[in-house]
């Protein structure tokens, strides 16, 4: 067996109580798109899952591994991480089916060269993206869903205890299968728009045809850009529906994910 023990007795068993227990929470808030943003600093990421894990200590009678740093302490500690990234990963799904309907949006407004660092990923994205984004991120805050999630997490120690069985191969693919839901989403909320700049396009097609002296790009460009915001202001009341079904689809399928009906 190999322990650290510095004389300090209950005080000393629950600081690695707590210390195991955040191990779950911090993974699930580095995995998910909002906490585990480059402009978060890690020093709230810690004491935010400082807090939650007080909360968890208190609520449930977790306990960690008699022998932390032996082997099988060790890959019960691995197993904590995984179901954290997991819960995390799953809201990677619903925050990315924006951005891809951006992707697709932006490409047939001719908008694709439009972009900027996204805070969140620290990649680039279209503008379009950041405008999606910032959407989905406060209808996310506004219906109250990252308190949902937070309660998941915590009645994820419920369904899989430290220690007493191993994350299955079949929450991996149910995680995987999420994907698919999202790519779905993301056809969904840039349909409309895409539809709309489609025959906007066979409509200048037409008319180059037509009048072959008339400059395709100079007017297929900006006949493009002017359709695909109007089809966006059109289209805002369906946005903001999509938006909030992926927000309830996000705590909705990390419901699923930990086994219970709540969400």
């Amino acid at each position: 067996m190999i322990a650290l023990h510095f004389g300090f007795g209950a005080l000393e068993a629950e600081f690695w109580r707590l210390l195991f227990v955040m191990t779950r929470i911090g993974a699930a808030l580095l995995a998910a798109p909002l906490f585990g943003a480059n402009s978060v600093p890690t020093q709230l990421r810690v004491n935010l899952a400082g807090a939650v894990a007080v909360l968890v200590c208190a609520w449930t009678p977790v306990a960690p591994p008699p022998a932390l740093f032996t082997l099988s302490g060790l890959l019960i500690t691995a197993q904590e991480i995984l179901i954290g990234l997991s819960l995390g990963f799953v809201l990677q799904w619903s925050f990315a089916a924006p951005l891809l309907a951006a992707e697709v949006i932006g490409g047939s407004m001719g908008m694709s060269i439009a972009s900027a660092a996204d805070p969140v990923s620290g990649a680039h994205s279209p503008v379009l993206g950041q405008y999606f984004s910032v959407m989905l991120t406060v209808l996310f805050f506004g219906l109250g869903a990252h308190l949902t999630w937070f309660a998941l997490i915590i009645e994820s120690y419920e369904t899989f205890p430290p220690g007493a069985t191993w994350f299955s191969p079949e929450r991996m693919t149910l995680v995987t299968g999420f994907g698919a839901q999202m790519l779905t989403a993301a056809i969904a909320i840039a349909l409309p728009v895409t539809l709309l700049l489609l025959l906007v396009q066979v409509m200048t097609g037409v008319i180059s045809r037509s009048a072959p002296s008339l400059n395709l790009f100079a007017l297929g460009l900006p006949a493009g850009v002017l359709a695909g915001i109007a089809a966006l202001i059109l289209t805002a009341p369906l946005l903001t529906d999509r938006l909030s079904d992926l927000s309830l689809a996000a705590v909705t399928q990390a419901a699923q994910l930990i086994g219970t009906k709540n969400g």
